[in-house]
């Protein structure tokens, strides 16, 4: 750390300073962060050492090693044993605390519960870890937690859905839902490391395979137009199997969706920049999702946005008819919706007011400059919100025959 004092003296040091002389210290300070992102194949299989060294242990010797293991309620009963049996075959000493991924849970109270299972487990304040093992909320809570608990303790993410391995998951936000809002108590607090196993989506169902294929759109649409290409000639081949198999499309699609994440995150970790192309489809969604009923999926309020955003694309001819129909196809052929029944010009307009607060006063709003880069926009106006209304319910209504005929 370095400090300048921008008021200095010649008098000598046991002068005291002058009783209405006013003196100013700057101090300047910058956090150095450093974590892993790791694909790891067999993360579960006791000779893989993979957990084991990133829970800071790097031999089975007989010493019991404490940890505090939190753990979505689903996934326990599904890799419960599995989870026993490795960390008993490296001497841990597990606590565990069993919760509930649902975003219902996403809250204050389950943060608070977390932090008392900290506190129960008597875990050292930097040597040792908490694992966190679940979706996106649960590692969102675990995380906002541990910034919490001693004003921060180390903590790993393992996440078992395909929106946590692509993005949730990976980077260093955290947070829990407040009021009407999502996320609007959080803080940056990165893991030390994260742990990505795509055995881990063999066990989900079609609707959360759909739901993190969201936002692998989002980062085809907004950064990579070769992700883009790879998604839309497997579209009908992105299931649960597929992404848990050793497909080689599907690795180069996961290679590049956590790859693309990851550079756009680190020049920009704490968003001094407000102007982020990782924000796209995330507009208009937040107030969605907390008032969709019934209760629409993260990814799935995404994919609603993303489809108005690419009918403003058209309007503004920064995408053209064929780039923006393939876009909307794509959403629809990857299970997700592009319409909403509450999405309707009312909740767009409070959205978009509640997002230029956010921003710090400006729209910042991304959209898609040619599929496969972005720009940003500030001027957006009720009118063509309107438009892209309309445009999109053309395009639900011709769905709609199509799946008729």
């Amino acid at each position: 750390m370095n400090i300048q004092t921008l008021y200095s003296t010649s008098a000598p040091l046991h002068t005291p300073l002058a009783k209405h002389s006013d003196i100013t210290w700057r101090m300047h300070a910058t956090q150095d962060v450093k974590y892993n992102v790791s694909i790891v194949n067999g993360l579960l299989n006791p000779e893989n050492s993979s957990l084991a060294n990133a829970c800071g242990k790097y031999n089975n010797n007989n010493d019991k090693t404490k940890r505090l293991v939190v753990i979505d309620s689903m996934v326990f009963d599904l890799y419960g044993d599995k989870l026993k049996i490795y960390f008993g075959s490296w001497n841990f000493d597990i606590s565990w605390k069993i919760l509930s991924g649902d975003e219902i849970n996403k809250n204050m109270e389950s943060a608070i519960e977390v932090t008392k299972s900290m506190a129960d487990a008597g875990l050292l304040r930097r040597g040792e870890v908490v694992v966190g093992i679940g979706g996106g909320v649960l590692l969102d809570v675990v995380g906002f937690a541990s910034s919490l608990y001693r004003r921060g303790v180390p903590y790993i993410r393992i996440p078992t859905t395909l929106m946590g391995q692509i993005d949730a998951g990976i980077g260093i936000k955290t947070g829990v839902n407040h009021g009407d809002h999502k996320n609007r108590l959080g803080s940056y607090f990165a893991p030390s490391s994260a742990l990505i196993d795509t055995s881990f989506l063999g066990s989900l169902n079609q609707r959360h395979i759909s739901n993190g294929v969201a936002e692998i759109i989002k980062m085809a649409l907004i950064k990579d137009r070769a992700l883009f290409e790879l998604l839309d000639s497997i579209s009908s081949h992105l299931t649960p199997g597929a992404f848990a198999s050793d497909d080689l499309t599907i690795r180069e699609i996961m290679s590049r969706a956590i790859a693309g994440m990851l550079a756009e995150l680190e020049p920009n970790l704490w968003e001094a920049e407000l102007a982020r192309c990782v924000d796209y489809g995330h507009t208009f969604s937040p107030s969605l999702e907390l008032l969709a009923t019934p209760t629409l999926l993260h990814g799935e309020a995404v994919a609603v946005d993303m489809a108005l955003c690419v009918a403003l694309a058209k309007g503004r001819a920064l995408l053209t008819d064929e780039e923006a129909d393939r876009a909307i196809a794509l959403i629809g052929k990857s299970g997700l919706p592009i319409t909403h029944p509450i999405f309707e010009q009312d909740l767009l307009e409070k959205a978009l007011a509640d997002t230029v607060k956010h921003r710090d006063g400006l729209q910042r709003i991304p959209l898609t400059n040619g599929i496969g880069a972005a720009t940003f926009v500030n001027d957006l106006t009720s009118g063509e919100l309107t438009k892209a209304l309309d445009f999109i319910a053309e395009r639900q209504h011709l769905r709609e025959q199509a799946t008729v005929l």
